[in-house]
């Protein structure tokens, strides 16, 4: 697959940022700047959460400077406020997600990919919130060892699996899922082979979900005999609380779910990709804040209806911290064959395998070549087209534009 060219890309920047939500009327830095405060005097916050509202509040705010801009053409000029560039920003890191939806295009294999998507069930939320880096670890190892096993099974090999957590749902509560892009067949451990999977099926979810609970409640059982578990958390002392606590997920099936195959996997990258350094909810889904609640746009799926939610400003801030992930936690792995110190080389082993042309092809995306042509894209003037943005003045942290440019502009 070649690079794309600087129109696909400006293409996929106006997807990325429609003109309709470019300025939207009411944005989660609102909500933190109104009722932020009062959140955080009754409530116990740790400092990365209140790192993460600063930061939000400041993007592109005088509080962390920003420049003035004069195009070299028609002489329109622009003033610019910086971005925070935090990951849970939703003004933020919209071109890493083009990056990375790039990317793992340019690593696509000409078979059948299957997204995948194994869930936590909601029994094990009291827990989670005290141990969040141990379970969601423990998640994304599983379901990855899960797949792993039945394609040991059946094929003798692994499988490329791609893989990013979600913690939250429509609503903003708590949700613990991986979606997983999974290879259409598996690479055999010996290099002989590159198997494919039969015409849209990959295995059971049923046979999956069991294998999955087994696996998990076992390693967590595990993490508890090793005093691995948060003790400010329920308490777990004896194998009569463990069973207590843990008993009842053995008694139904955990969320195991297979959705349709794509046609073309390239629209399940993108769709994973929408979410890729995002969390919870857009600002354009934000209808109204105001008489200390806060209302929003969600899909509700049970039905397939688009609803409104209406909640307390304070709930809606405390929904949105909880999905802030422990400092350093990777939220995007990629397992099997598809391992970063692996990836170029099995993948051109796979293409072998293929008979396709050109198998030692690069399959990570030249940064550099999206870097150039997104700063162009950038850099463009949004009056002429035709001329350049070129950065005539600097503007310190917490200092407003000079005179002379406010009236110009």
């Amino acid at each position: 697959m070649k690079l794309k060219t600087a129109n696909d890309i400006s293409l996929e920047i106006k997807r990325e940022f429609p003109p309709d939500f470019t300025d939207p009327k009411y944005e989660v830095a609102d909500i933190f700047r109104t009722y932020g405060a009062a959140y955080i005097a009754n409530h116990n916050l740790s400092q990365l959460q209140l790192s993460i509202m600063q930061a939000i509040m400041d993007c592109r705010t005088n509080a962390l400077g920003g420049h003035v801009d004069k195009c070299d053409k028609c002489g329109h000029l622009e003033i610019s406020y910086n971005s925070c560039r935090n990951r849970y920003c939703p003004k933020c890191q919209g071109s890493q997600r083009i990056k990375w939806v790039n990317a793992r295009e340019l690593e696509l294999l000409p078979i059948q990919y299957f997204h995948m998507v194994f869930t936590l069930p909601q029994e094990l939320l009291p827990l989670l919130r005290y141990n969040e880096k141990l379970f969601y670890d423990l998640l994304m190892q599983t379901a990855a060892e899960t797949l792993q096993t039945f394609a040991q099974k059946k094929w003798d090999g692994k499988l490329g699996i791609t893989m990013a957590l979600h913690t939250w749902g429509q609503t903003l509560n708590q949700h613990p899922h991986v979606h997983c892009i999974v290879t259409g067949g598996a690479l055999k451990n010996d290099g002989s082979e590159f198997v494919p999977a039969p015409k849209n099926f990959l295995f059971p979810v049923k046979a999956l979900s069991f294998v999955y609970r087994e696996k998990y409640l076992t390693k967590l059982k595990n993490a508890w005999k090793s005093n691995k578990l948060n003790p400010l958390g329920p308490q777990i002392k004896t194998e009569a609380d463990w069973k207590v606590q843990i008993a009842p997920l053995y008694q139904h099936h955990w969320v195991v779910y297979a959705k349709k195959t794509c046609d073309k996997p390239e629209h399940l990258i993108r769709y994973i990709g929408r979410y890729i350094n995002r969390v919870a909810i857009s600002n354009h889904r934000i209808r109204s804040i105001e008489n200390g609640t806060v209302s929003f746009d969600y899909h509700d799926n049970h039905d397939n209806t688009n609803r409104v939610m209406i909640i307390s400003a304070e709930e809606f801030i405390r929904r949105y911290l909880t999905h802030i992930l422990p400092k350093g936690f990777r939220s995007i792995r990629y397992y099997g064959f598809l391992v970063n110190s692996q990836r170029q080389n099995k993948l051109t082993q796979c293409r072998q395998l293929l008979r396709l042309d050109s198998p030692e092809e690069a399959y990570i995306a030249d940064m550099d070549h999206y870097l150039t042509v997104l700063a162009y894209k950038a850099n463009q003037c949004p009056c002429c087209g035709e001329g350049t943005m070129h950065t005539i003045e600097e503007i310190s942290p917490y200092h407003d534009p000079p005179q002379q440019y406010l009236e110009a502009a």
